[in-house]
């Protein structure tokens, strides 16, 4: 144990008071012989020790050090890794995995001994109404959906960087028009406006502009209009706006949490999601009141109205496949304004499409470049006047409206010429644009469903009928046969495998073919009789037991109003009792009239008597002993028992066989000492 100068000065003290030095040792934790080297030192055990100067070990970099600190001083940034794995390539099979924290070791000792010096990072004091920061952040991590479907997007981020008072909007990129809407809405929330405003390097607000210097202009004129401060921070440089980018973190920590406990992720509607998020940062400012009131104080006057942040570009031309650009993505219009010059106000989230004073359509803000939309309204009378251009239409994907209409472009695509399904598809899809794209839809839908022959005559038809068709989640689910279950209670264990008519016919040899209604066929029985002296002369002592009990499919009486009985072998060696070579399984009884089984409630074994268990103990063979005409009752197998399978064939209950397995078990005799076990063929 290591003394400490604390448990020295307590033992100087007793000393001095006149304590024995046994007591004061005792008192102080240390070991006699350790209290009287401190008794006749004079200095403190800090002071007493020595710098370790030696190694318990050899060092095993001790040889290629100089080789490494070669490398370290000519580029300070390799780690240490980086390094180990350039020691294991030139000296093989040296250095092996385990010294790799070795080398690490080293390594920092000489960056803090001699490395290069660090960025150092320099705490900032904030004052009331300063300074507001305000940066973008992805939400997708958060799985948010909006009517079951993925809401993917974006959250404009501001607080002020003294009482940490923050607000958030929702967006779908960096653009600048994000942005100024963003801030713009923190500042009318607030009630005030900062001195300053921070925000990082907005280079995807640049890239979404055509012009570097038009950003610039816009964003020192959004600026000027609010009377703030612009402040940029340095490209990569992320801690530099740090209140924050620390908290974006914070702020998905506790959206997570509230999702967690509202039990959903999913929301009706846009504006329910905007309506949580709205609460949820009340909650999160009502704890900043004390200091957000400070600022309030000291924050600058709104300006009259707010500052329009939509961009507007005049005179795009409308090219001849009646779509124009904007912001390096296609959209459609009506084909009317081709060769016509249009006007596009471009907000965060919508594109407008003006001509003169009239407002031609409002379209959703596509995100990112090189992206399309195109409506197939405006261009759907041209194609069916031109069907052949519709096979490598370059945006055909777009005239698939819903996953319905592309179904049946694919049926009419399998019984028709591609040309011819083009021309068929095409009128349906025009007839959608012209009456109902929901009505057309549940016609296809309701044509797809049935197998009904797809042609746009027969949508029309249905269309003006007015159809009920019944909704897709509409599912009819028949009411179950009680006495269905009833019989599950009786045999839990009871199995149905159905079988095709062509793998029951290939299997005929392991059939009972039955014939009219209570007639047998004699050469059945003769073949009845052969099967069982097989039997008898196959294994000794075994038996057949007839099962008095019809397993019927339910659906009615069998083609002949006749169901066959099976037998069950009793045995000891394997899953069943062995045939001749070359002799096929058949079930070994006629028919029997159905009425005189439909009301058996039980299944009876008819067991005779075997021969006994030889002297020398080892296994009988077969069934043991027991009374001659001793009935041998079913009984389901218990965790850990050999269960007996049963095995009706061919049983006749509705258009086609099936085959049925019960695991049942034969009580009644008992082995001797375990030897034996029950087995079915």
């Amino acid at each position: 144990m290591r003394i400490t100068d604390g448990q020295v000065r307590k033992l100087r003290r007793l000393l001095a008071a006149g304590e024995f030095l046994v007591v004061a040792a005792g008192r102080t934790g240390m070991d006699e012989k350790t209290a009287r080297k401190y008794r006749d030192s004079e200095g403190l055990p800090s002071e007493l020790t020595k710098p370790r100067t030696w190694r318990t070990r050899e060092d095993p970099f001790g040889e290629v050090w100089p080789e490494v600190l070669a490398r370290l001083e000519a580029e300070p940034r390799l780690r240490a890794f980086a390094l180990f794995g350039w020691l294991q390539d030139k000296y093989r099979g040296q250095f092996p995995d385990s010294q790799r924290r070795t080398l690490e070791r080293r390594v920092r000792a000489w960056r803090a001994a001699r490395g290069p010096n660090r960025e150092v990072m320099f705490p900032q004091l904030h004052f009331p109404g300063d300074l507001g920061a305000s940066d973008f952040t992805h939400m997708n991590a958060l799985r948010v959906t909006i009517g079951r479907q993925p809401f993917d997007h974006m959250l404009y981020h501001f607080t002020l960087t003294y009482s940490n008072w923050e607000s958030v909007s929702i967006c779908f990129s960096e653009s600048f028009e994000a942005f100024s809407r963003g801030l713009q809405d923190a500042l009318w929330k607030l009630g005030g406006v900062p001195r300053k405003h921070r925000s990082d390097s907005l280079s995807a607000a640049v890239n979404n502009l055509s012009d570097d210097r038009e950003f610039h202009a816009r964003y020192r004129d959004l600026m000027e209009y609010y009377r703030v401060v612009p402040q940029r921070i340095n490209v990569r440089k992320a801690h530099e706006n740090g209140d924050v980018e620390s908290s974006h973190g914070h702020l998905k920590a506790v959206i997570e949490q509230a999702l967690l406990l509202r039990g959903s992720r999913d929301f009706t509607s846009r504006e329910e999601y905007e309506d949580f998020l709205e609460e949820l940062m009340d909650k999160r400012n009502a704890s900043r009141c004390p200091r957000f009131e400070q600022e309030q104080e000291v924050l600058g006057e709104l300006p009259p109205t707010r500052l329009d942040y939509r961009t507007q570009v005049r005179g795009i031309k409308v090219h001849s496949s009646s779509t124009i650009r904007v912001k390096q993505n296609t959209y459609s219009v009506p084909s009317r304004l081709i060769e016509y010059k249009v006007d596009v106000m471009i907000d965060a989230d919508f594109i407008e499409v003006w001509h003169g004073d009239v407002l031609i359509q409002r379209m959703p803000r596509l995100i990112g470049t090189g992206k399309h939309t195109i409506n197939y309204r405006h261009v759907i009378d041209s194609l069916v006047r031109k069907p052949g251009a519709f096979e490598n239409y370059q945006y055909r994907e777009d005239m698939f409206p819903t996953s319905h209409f592309r179904m049946a472009y694919d049926w009419l695509c399998r019984d028709r010429s591609a040309r011819a399904a083009a021309r068929e598809y095409l009128k349906i899809l025009q007839l959608a644009a012209r009456d109902s794209q929901d009505a057309v839809q549940d016609a296809l839908r309701l044509a797809i469903t049935e197998n009904a022959p797809i042609s746009a005559k027969a949508i029309r038809l249905a269309v003006e009928q007015h159809q009920q068709i019944p909704a897709a989640t509409d599912v009819t689910v028949e009411a179950p046969d009680l006495q269905d279950f009833d019989s599950l209670l009786q045999h839990p264990d009871m199995e149905v495998d159905p079988y095709d008519h062509e793998e029951d016919h290939n299997n005929q040899s392991h059939e009972t073919i039955l014939g009219d209604a209570g007639r047998r066929d004699e050469s059945e029985e003769a073949r009845l009789e052969e099967d069982n002296s097989r039997i008898d002369q196959t294994v000794s002592g075994s038996t057949h037991a007839h099962v008095s009990r019809a397993f019927r499919e339910p659906g009615g009486a069998g083609r002949a109003g006749v169901v066959e009985s099976s037998r069950v072998f009793g045995g000891t060696d394997g899953p069943g009792v062995p045939s001749p070579a070359g002799e096929q399984d058949r079930s070994p009884h006629g028919g029997l009239p159905a009425p005189d089984l439909e009301e058996l409630g039980q299944l009876q074994l008819d067991s005779a008597a075997a021969d006994r268990c030889p002297p020398d103990g080892k296994p009988a063979g077969r069934l043991l002993p027991g009374s001659s005409r001793e009935p041998a009752a079913f009984r389901q197998a218990r965790f850990g028992e050999e269960p007996l399978p049963l095995r009706p064939w061919g049983t006749i209950g509705s258009s086609r066989t099936f085959r049925a397995v019960h695991n049942v078990q034969l009580s009644g005799s008992v082995a001797p000492c375990c030897q034996t076990r029950l087995a079915v063929g």
